[in-house]
């Protein structure tokens, strides 16, 4: 990963590594650990003074981002990699991508709320603990939580107002959260395959990128869609299957029921 070669002492945008550490707010220990690990692009070096551009910033930023929603850096250097990952528009896109996809508002609420919402859970009962465990909530300190799906919250809450317990209702969100990883795989390579790939192999042209962004949200759309009619279908033909055998089963058992004797 490398910077464009510019005319740094002619770039105001050009800061070194002190000046990059106080308008990013990363300290510098932090940025050089960045670039150790190939998260960073090398500075530009002259005079012996490294100097970082408008592309370093906004890698910075995207990168504290990506790790304040709890993404481990592993993890944002292979999105880094996958994208190629060397200009701001690149940044731009990975940011344009997540919010696509993850367009909630996190909530912040005390516990207190949480145990009424939810008919006075004990949050010593291990309930709470396994909500944080399933990514559901994330602590915050002061007995303060984030919701960082507040609608999966809303809907383990819309369970228990119809009288399922809440470790069911969290079994399962986490049945569903499982079988999503799956999906939003295919998901994933079909964008990486058929649109993103195409587009880089292409050189990446600066006029194809408002369509990029476009084919994204229609992307969206049509994975909603799509997954919205499969589960009416899957759970139609399950319903069917499920309630057949038992129906079945209740005549058998009807007919096989002894018969009083009129004598």
């Amino acid at each position: 990963m490398s910077v464009e070669e510019v005319d740094v002492e002619k770039d105001a945008g050009w800061r070194t590594i002190d000046e990059l550490a106080q308008v990013s707010g990363v300290t510098v220990r932090n940025i050089r650990a960045y670039q150790a690990r190939g998260l960073l692009p090398p500075p530009q070096v002259r005079a012996r003074t490294g100097y970082y551009g408008p592309g370093h910033e906004a890698r910075l930023e995207l990168i504290r981002e990506l790790q304040g929603e709890g993404v481990k850096l592993d993890t944002v250097k292979k999105l880094l990699e996958t994208t190629g990952g060397t200009t701001e528009e690149v940044v731009r896109f990975i940011r344009t991508v997540r919010q696509l996809f993850a367009t909630e508002e996190r909530q912040i609420v005390h516990l207190d709320e949480l145990a009424e919402r939810f008919g006075g859970a004990d949050a010593d009962s291990g309930i709470l603990r396994r909500a944080v465990k399933m990514d559901l909530l994330r602590e915050v300190g002061d007995d303060q939580y984030e919701e960082v799906s507040p609608r999966l919250v809303n809907v383990a809450r819309s369970m228990v107002d119809m009288g399922i317990p809440l470790n069911r209702a969290l079994d399962v969100v986490e049945q569903l959260r499982k079988h999503a990883d799956g999906i939003a795989k295919t998901y994933v390579e079909l964008f990486l395959g058929e649109v993103w790939r195409p587009f880089d192999d292409s050189g990446r042209p600066a006029e194809r990128w408002p369509q990029l962004y476009e084919t994204i949200g229609q992307l969206r759309t049509v994975s909603g869609e799509a997954m919205l009619a499969v589960l009416e279908l899957a759970v139609a033909e399950r319903l069917d299957v499920t309630f057949g055998k038992d129906i079945v089963r209740n005549v058998r058992t009807t007919s096989s029921a002894p018969t009083s004797d009129p004598s």
